[in-house]
């Protein structure tokens, strides 16, 4: 099978039904929010659609449950696992991508007042304050009782190194944003685009 039929979303399913066995899509979702929605973004109507689209390829099995509301449960398959395996095989090459509203406001704030360059700083500040003390509790909490086992510690292993990333990144984030608010009390630029228009007059 082609892996140009497979996305990130397909390997995001198939990588969590791999590690924790036959699930629902609702059942995934919750999976991706309490894990990796803490650093991959994407329409979580997929999580609904992908796995009927991955049976269609033979990499997922797809049952009723025996009870309850009979909702569609999804196994991988051996091809499923074949396919997984192979993509972490494969090294990303690709460049991180950044996709932030914070920053396309702060490159514009020329066009604005300090006072307006004030608000957005602070308003990021407490989103990224907000998200650090999340990461921070989640990284103080113990690992749950009665786990044992190689292979759990080893996924243990792997949250935590993902959830150092995103606490460097949130600290990152916080001291840029302290600099930003910083910055834009002690301004004394031209206010908006009535300043920038009279420096460009200026500059003729």
């Amino acid at each position: 099978m082609s892996n140009e039929r497979l996305t990130p979303t397909s390997y995001l399913v198939l990588g969590l039904l791999a590690r924790e066995g036959p699930s629902t899509p609702y059942e995934v979702e919750r999976h991706v929010g309490a894990t990796l929605g803490n650093f991959w973004s994407f329409p979580h109507t997929l999580l609904y659609s992908e796995p009927a689209r991955l049976s269609g390829l033979g990499l997922v099995t797809e049952a009723p449950e025996q009870n309850g509301r009979r909702r569609r449960v999804f196994t991988i398959t051996e091809a499923g696992l074949q396919a997984l395996q192979a993509w972490l095989d494969r090294p990303q090459h690709e460049p991180t991508k950044l996709r932030d509203l914070g920053l396309l406001q702060l490159f514009f704030a020329d066009l604005a007042p300090p006072a307006a360059r004030l608000r957005l700083a602070e308003q990021q500040l407490a989103n990224h304050r907000a998200k650090l003390l999340a990461y921070e509790e989640d990284a103080s909490l113990k690992r749950r009782p009665g786990v044992s086992g190689g292979g759990q510690r080893t996924v243990e292993h792997w949250r935590g190194e993902t959830l150092r990333m995103g606490l460097l990144y949130e600290r990152a984030a916080v001291e840029f944003w302290e600099d930003v608010a910083e910055r834009a009390l002690g301004s004394d630029e031209p206010n908006g685009v009535e300043g920038t228009e009279a420096a460009a007059r200026a500059r003729r």
